[in-house]
């Protein structure tokens, strides 16, 4: 039998090297004749070569030492910035006492305890001239009707489910009410920020108030949020103004029977001995709004928190800025719908001049910055902190 194994004194393994090899500089000359590839591989080449700290490794180290010195004055310029925000708050905590009366007289009005005057009452519409108009050309035998109607309809108290309706109008409340809620939500008279006092850590209250209900003895209940307003010793450069770190609820005095974050279930256990069966009751958490007053507390021992936790979380946060900045303070442009609205016309304005601007190389994103407050003010009687 013939050894296949040599030819002419070569071994056929280093033939089918030799081959192989002759096959890939086919194909290598044959990709790199196409332009296209040679075009994508140069546009690779040219992104890798130009990325800005491949740029800074080239820079003579005289240059390096200059740019150290920038970013050390950087640093200080976001401790500056920090000491911006800490006055700022201050400033916001001298305007919000100028608020708080309006606000005040706002929950006389909602809760019916100060009927508003004519002249606190008129208000001009748009349409005020058209509707004028529409209205002298009507037939005065339909007025009389109309009129007759008017004097007939309901005259309720104040402005009834005020703030419940504030919360089924927008999506990010919305979201956190369930059906069972919604009665108790009701009752609820005012929402109020109070700010941290001077000299202490920077933060802002959250006050609930309701009227007396079937569900829990409080009569206000409590959100407190803890702020930083300076820069990360671990990357300074990060700092964008103040930022919640962690927050506190309060504990809920609960009826009898009236809790909404618990639902009862009957399970069912066997005797592992004699192999009966017994049914027991059990209390486990349940979706509700009235979660919110029992926050997940930020990891204060330097263990990160998953992923699902810092959702949570910074879900939590945006709630808090959101009833702080917009809600509290526009209260009755959200009831109407009228800020919804608002805010539904500035994102399409944006994506038009988006479309408008097609084709620029560049576009800036303008970022809302919120400024934020300072320290625990001391808690309503009605409401233990947790």
């Amino acid at each position: 039998m013939a050894d296949n194994s040599f030819s002419d004194g070569v071994p056929s393994d280093s033939l089918e090297a030799a081959k192989n090899a002759s096959n890939t500089e086919k194909l290598t000359d044959q990709v790199m004749q196409n332009p296209q590839v040679l075009a994508a591989l140069q546009e690779r080449l040219d992104n890798v070569s130009h990325t800005p700290s491949s740029y800074i490794e080239t820079l003579p180290k005289a240059v390096k030492r200059r740019i150290n010195a920038l970013k050390q004055l950087q640093v200080k310029c976001a401790h500056i910035e920090a000491k911006f925000y800490e006055e700022v708050h201050d400033l916001e905590r001298k305007y919000a006492a100028l608020y708080q009366p309006l606000f005040d007289k706002r929950r006389e009005f909602i809760t019916g305890d100060v009927e508003p005057t004519d002249a606190e009452s008129e208000w001009h519409s748009e349409n005020e001239e058209e509707d004028k108009l529409a209205g002298d050309m009507k037939n005065k035998a339909v007025i009389a009707e109309k009129e007759a109607a008017a004097a007939e309809e309901p005259n309720p108290k104040g402005i009834p489910e005020f703030w419940f309706t504030i919360f089924r109008n927008v999506d990010m409340l919305s979201e956190l009410v369930q059906e069972y809620d919604e009665p108790i939500l009701k009752h609820l008279q005012d929402i109020k920020v109070k700010f941290s006092d001077p000299g202490q850590p920077m933060s802002f209250v959250l006050e609930f108030h309701f009227e007396p209900n079937d569900y829990f003895t409080n009569s206000v209940l409590t959100k407190t949020y803890k702020m930083k307003s300076e820069p990360d010793k671990a990357d300074p450069f990060s700092f964008e103004g103040p930022e919640i770190v962690d927050c506190d609820g309060c504990t809920i005095d609960w009826k009898k029977g009236k809790n909404v974050t618990v639902k009862t279930i009957k399970k069912k256990q066997k005797h592992k001995g004699r192999g009966t069966v017994r049914t027991i009751t059990k209390q486990v958490p349940n979706d509700s709004f009235f979660n919110f007053f029992s926050p997940l507390r930020a990891s204060g021992d330097g263990e990160s928190l998953d992923e699902d936790s810092e959702f949570t979380l910074a879900s939590d946060f945006e709630i808090g800025h959101f009833f702080r900045e917009r809600i509290v303070p526009r209260a009755v442009l959200y009831f109407t719908g009228e800020a919804i609205e608002d805010d539904d016309n500035f994102e399409e304005g944006e994506e038009g001049e988006e479309e408008e601007l097609e084709g620029d190389e560049e576009a800036e994103d303008d970022d809302d910055a919120e400024i934020n407050p300072k320290k625990e003010p001391s808690q309503p009687s009605e409401c233990k902190q947790q």
